[in-house]
């Protein structure tokens, strides 16, 4: 069922029908093209071009379309080229032939084109959403698990921080991702509806009150563009990129806290999964598909970029590759964003282990070079003088901490009985890390 047939003597190819379908991916526009739709009409009666019955008639169809799709009474199925086709063709079938005037002064590439707007704009609204979650979790988590831990470089044990500390670097980035989708919609508040095909049209149509209906900050400034840009997609899935880039980073340290080997922290139940030779298996799987996702959402990106690289002003088919892309990137970044939370909310911390870990990881280190440039020591032979104090504690099987005066003194004479105040952990945090922590739990 084509809305173009009237120009063609022969029938479009079997195989060609199929290809050039959409309606498959784009089923799930129902929602926006009846509301544009609607909008549309709205205007055109308005300015005239419709009269307040036929308007009536075309609206009250539309909206029973609707009804009928989200009660399951209507499938949106069957040999249909795309979403725009199915709505009008069944509102034609339901009203009669007034259903053929809903396409005044309209095209389908600007009917697309804010199909995808409003679609992106409330799928944007929702990342938002979980993002806020998320940030609400992890700084919950914090709050109540506020205990010391080895802070990492290289993977290796470096100093101490807390685990309210550590989870605030995530806050951080999540914070940021929030501003950039927000910036993305407040780019993408633009409606299209009134570009026709790519040079508007002779009708005398009011491209506001569209724009009011339909919430859009204002219409787009150039026809050409309005029916051809899909940066905001790209713009929100280079976003959504960088999402699943901080989220598999938390997935990754969730992963290795949670091995034996760490023993940090322990998943819940419900975000693991065990082995079907191995009983005593209890793995990150929630984390690990996060992970695994990520390379989903980057492909997502990469595929429209090259898709959209070469493209002449204005439409092209090509552009039909925009949904799937798009509609990929945006579940998969929700989805994630929905399990990293309940993962952050339900992870019991293994306060204990940390503790333990911090002890055989000399990460007072750098306080004992501290001390001894405050005792007037240069650095560079702090450094040096530390550095042979490790090599002995690893001999002796000793922390910095457990040795004597006397032997910590054979280093330096500069170290007295002061120094374990100053490598004391909790002495350590207090001096720095703890302040840290309430002003980042604080701002958010």
């Amino acid at each position: 069922m084509k809305l173009w047939g009237g120009r063609f003597t022969k029938r479009e190819d079997e195989i060609m029908e199929k290809f050039n379908t959409s309606l498959p991916v784009d089923n799930r526009l129902y929602h926006e093209d009846i509301t544009g739709s609607i909008a549309h009409v709205k205007m055109l009666v308005k300015c005239k071009l419709l009269t307040e019955s036929e308007g009536d008639l075309l609206i009250n169809g539309l909206e029973s379309v609707r009804s009928d799709i989200e009660s399951g009474a209507l499938k949106v199925e069957g040999e249909y080229e795309d979403i725009h086709s199915f709505v009008e063709m069944n509102l034609t079938k339901r009203i009669g032939d007034i259903g053929k005037k809903l396409h005044t002064a309209r095209s389908r590439n600007d009917q697309v084109a804010i199909d995808m707007r409003l679609y992106a704009k409330n799928k944007a609204g929702e990342v938002v959403t979980v993002l806020q979650q998320l940030i609400h979790s992890l700084n919950e988590k914090a709050a109540n698990n506020n205990v010391i831990m080895p802070g990492y470089t290289h993977l290796q044990r470096a100093q101490v921080i807390t685990f309210g500390h550590h989870l605030g670097a995530y806050v951080q980035m999540f914070s940021r991702d929030k501003k950039r989708v927000q910036n993305a919609i407040d780019i993408l508040d633009e409606n299209p509806l009134g570009c026709g095909a790519l040079a508007g049209t002779t009708h005398n149509i009011d491209r506001q009150i569209t724009t009011d209906l339909l919430g859009f900050a204002k219409p787009v400034d150039n026809f050409l563009d309005g029916v051809s840009d899909r940066d905001y997609l790209l713009e929100l899935m280079s976003s959504f990129s960088i999402i699943m880039m901080h989220l598999s980073r938390l997935s990754e340290e969730l992963i290795l806290w949670s091995s034996q080997e760490f023993k940090f922290i322990e998943m819940d139940d419900a975000y693991s999964t065990g082995s079907s030779i191995m009983p005593q298996k209890k793995n990150p799987d929630g984390a690990e598909l996060i992970r695994g996702k990520t390379g989903r959402v980057y492909g997502s990106l990469f595929s429209l970029l090259t898709t959209l690289k070469g493209l002449p002003l204005t439409y092209n088919k090509d552009m039909q590759e925009d949904k799937e892309q798009f509609f990929n990137a945006v579940d998969t970044v929700i989805d994630c964003l929905e399990i990293m939370s309940k993962m952050i909310d339900t992870l019991l911390v293994k306060e204990e282990n940390m503790k333990a870990a911090i002890k055989a990881g000399f990460l007072n280190a750098t306080e004992v070079a501290d001390y001894l440039v405050s005792k007037g020591t240069a650095f560079r032979d702090a450094h040096e003088i530390v550095g042979k104090l490790i090599i002995y504690c690893e001999e002796q099987k000793m922390a910095i901490e457990d040795l004597t005066v006397e032997e910590l003194a054979q280093f330096s004479s500069s170290i007295t009985d002061d120094i374990y105040e100053y490598i004391d952990y909790e002495n350590i945090l207090t001096k720095g890390n703890k302040k840290l922590i309430k002003q980042i739990l604080g701002k958010n």
